[in-house]
């Protein structure tokens, strides 16, 4: 397979659980010049009346300071590998398949298909986890 493999930052922070929450964050960051190639949101399970926001990539100084003034910091419990290439019947389940034979947990994985290319986002808890994860990739 012919893929691009690279770790990536990813920021975190936490919204109120209203409507506006994350328009408020995305607000933010869009003014500052971000261009995000991935935003997941959810609820907070066990925190009523929160969620919490991951994006990625953030660049730069100005995006920076305006991430940390709406309340992102870089995840610290979580390493990211961004996997692109063709897409192709059983891509994701290839790609699952190699991390587990490899013996690599994973915290998240998240896929999308758009046009002829997909993208992952392979989370895993550690930085070793991640440069594994990234050699074996790498070597599909």
């Amino acid at each position: 397979m012919d893929l691009l493999v690279e770790q990536v930052e990813v920021w975190a922070a936490g919204i109120p659980d209203k409507p506006g929450g994350l328009a408020g964050v995305l607000a933010a960051l869009r003014d500052a010049g971000a261009d995000l190639q991935l935003i997941i949101a959810r609820r907070s399970p066990d925190r009523a009346g929160e969620g919490v926001v991951f994006v990625t990539p953030l660049q730069g100084d100005r995006e920076m300071v305006a991430a940390a003034m709406a309340g992102f910091n870089v995840t610290q419990k979580q390493h990211c590998v961004r996997v692109l290439g063709r897409n192709q019947r059983g891509i994701a389940a290839a790609v699952a398949e190699e991390l587990a034979e490899a013996g690599i947990n994973l915290r998240g994985f998240s896929a999308a298909v758009i046009g002829p290319q997909f993208v992952a986002y392979v989370a895993v808890d550690t930085q070793a986890e991640a440069d594994h994860a990234t050699a074996v990739l790498q070597a599909l």
